[in-house]
């Protein structure tokens, strides 16, 4: 029982007193030990014991009564005895999923969670929404007059207006229950299934809004320009407990839409009104107008009767999905130490093509591209190169560089360099079975031998990294008889290393990978010549900032890289 008046609070006060006037009487001697009769025990008069234990019961009484009269003894004992507002900043800090729950305990909290400070604090933190709904209607500067100029500039502002949700009457609640929780699945990047051409799609909370923005690579071939972006769809609440979806496509404006989940990691979208992307010039105005928005350029600009067939045929393949498309969802590349460079999305350039988006990823010792648009010959999802990082090419001198069969011989030798190695693995492999992991363990301690020109080549590399410096650059020039869409690529380059490309004829057809030569000129270009087509891609890193797009887990994306593969295969 004393133990228990303890927890309470109230047994240890005369205790203390106790002990405090048996340390006063004894001047001092702390060799007698503690005679509390509630911890000790020994033979005593039975009266003498029944008057104590009185006197204790009247001790713990008063003790009592000054807890419950003093402020400062009574300390709260659950959470409905501590003030609202310090309940509010609690529960905002809690995730949004799990609010529903706590609004079951009670009433109290049900009541609490009402408060809009809470949601508005949760929009914020999870889904970067800093728009005041109060303030909206007010300042006359709001995300309405924003998307009004933004989506379509040929619609005033005023007429625009009119069309969207009321936002004085709507609450924080609203936006994160029935916009940004319902539709969080969506977030990301995605790639439309389009045939061969693909595509990148960027789902972003932007303002009040859930936006899907396609990313178009510049106009060719103009590779280091800024990415262009158009919306593709928007959702938005347009009644407080009601979430709107927008088709953007065309240029009449937002009209009806409709986006169904699939399942994980793939939704549809789909067009109610696709009679607004018609235009009244009929099919040849919405031809010329595409070809505007997607070469900068009309197709008298264009000589090439090849890349003028590829055009028409690309216009013709794409417009009939009508926005109604379903998408998958993509990650960026899980980035490394040891990764020659960052990791992430370029632009290049594929001749008669034009422009394409390509991820940039690394494997080991394997670097991939791998196309998230593409084309009729390598449709989007292939693997357009493949870098062998443990063969560097040491370059010729810059007089010997501009003689392509000069380039060639030297690459030609890696190969069969190459193609001698994975032979040998090959038949080590077949005698040694039993000993693979032993043998794979063995392998990644000790560095495969090599010629003098790739020692020489990667470790130079492998030094500069070390040392936190970047390798030291040496002149590059194309040889003569290389094709190249981009004559401004750069006059230096830091690496060269023996890669693949993959090229096959329309449609896909005989695919087959060719040498070729990826070259490394910093940390946001590189470059590949393709020595059977005697051309030149030059890729340039696109610098968008893409968000819930990094891959979980580098499993994760080795299997998103193989779906996407198997698509188009």
């Amino acid at each position: 029982m004393a133990v228990c008046a303890r927890l309470c609070g109230v047994g240890p006060a005369r205790g203390c007193r106790r002990r405090g006037a048996q340390q006063k009487g004894t001047a001092g001697d702390s060799s007698e030990p503690d005679t509390d009769p509630e911890e000790g025990g020994g033979g005593g008069c039975g009266e003498a014991a029944a008057a104590e234990d009185d006197d204790a019961a009247e001790e713990r009484i008063e003790g009592a009564a000054l807890a419950e009269s003093s402020p400062r003894a009574r300390a709260p004992l659950s959470l409905l005895d501590l003030p609202p507002e310090l309940l509010v900043q609690i529960f905002g800090s809690l995730p949004g999923t799990d609010l529903p729950n706590l609004a079951l305990v009670c009433s109290a909290f049900r009541r609490i969670l009402r408060t809009d400070t809470i949601w508005r604090r949760r929009c914020k933190e999870e889904y970067g929404v800093c728009e005041n709904l109060r303030k909206l209607e007010i300042t006359g500067v709001s995300c309405r007059d924003v998307y009004a100029k933004r989506i379509n500039p040929r619609v005033k502002s005023g007429r625009f207006m009119k069309i969207l949700p009321d936002y004085e009457h709507m609450e924080y609640r609203d936006v994160y229950t029935c916009l940004l929780h319902r539709y969080r699945h969506i977030l990301g990047l995605w790639q439309p299934d389009i045939g061969p051409y693909g595509g990148l799609l960027n789902v972003v909370v932007d303002g009040l809004f859930i936006i899907g923005w396609m990313y178009l690579p510049p106009h060719d071939p103009h590779v280091d320009d800024p990415m262009r972006v158009k919306p593709l769809f928007r959702i938005h609440l347009m009644e407080r407990k009601s979430a709107t979806v927008e088709c953007m496509y065309g240029h009449k404006g937002p009209h009806s839409g409709h986006i169904q989940i699939v399942k994980k990691d793939e939704f549809s979208t789909k067009c109610n009104q696709t009679d607004h992307h018609r235009m009244s010039g009929g099919r040849q105005e919405e031809f010329r107008t595409w070809l505007r928005e997607e070469w900068g350029r009309t197709l008298e600009d264009i000589f090439h009767e090849h890349m003028q067939e590829l055009i028409l045929m690309k216009f013709i393949y794409t417009s009939q999905y009508d926005n109604c498309l379903t998408y998958r969802r993509i990650y960026l590349p899980p980035r490394s130490a040891i990764d020659l460079i960052k990791p992430g999305l370029f632009k290049g350039t594929y001749g008669s093509h034009g422009l394409e988006i390509v991820m940039l990823s690394f494997h080991g010792k394997k670097a991939k591209g791998t196309k998230i648009t593409g084309d009729p010959n390598i449709p989007a999802g292939q693997q357009t190169v493949e870098i062998d990082l443990a063969h560097p090419i040491q370059l010729p001198d810059i007089e010997n560089l501009s003689n392509f069969s000069e380039l060639s011989r030297i690459v030609l030798e890696v190969q069969e360099q190459v193609r001698r190695e994975q032979q040998q693995e090959e038949e080590e492999g077949g005698l040694e079975k039993e000993h693979q992991p032993q043998a794979q363990e063995e392998e990644e301690e000790q560095p495969q031998p090599g010629p003098s020109q790739r020692e020489a080549g990667r470790g130079a590399e492998e030094e500069a990294v070390a040392q936190g410096s970047p390798p030291a650059s040496c002149p590059f020039v194309l040889p003569g008889g290389i094709a190249s869409r981009n004559e401004d690529y750069p006059r230096t380059c830091r690496a060269c290393f023996y890669g693949t490309g993959l090229i096959a004829g329309h449609g896909f057809t005989s695919p087959e990978r060719t040498p070729g030569v990826f070259v490394l000129f910093d940390d946001d270009r590189f470059g590949f010549i393709w020595l059977e087509l005697q051309s030149f891609s030059l890729y340039s890193r696109i610098k968008d900032s893409f968000q819930n797009a990094d891959a979980p887990s580098q499993e994760a994306f080795d299997e998103m890289l193989k779906n996407i593969q198997l698509l188009t295969s």
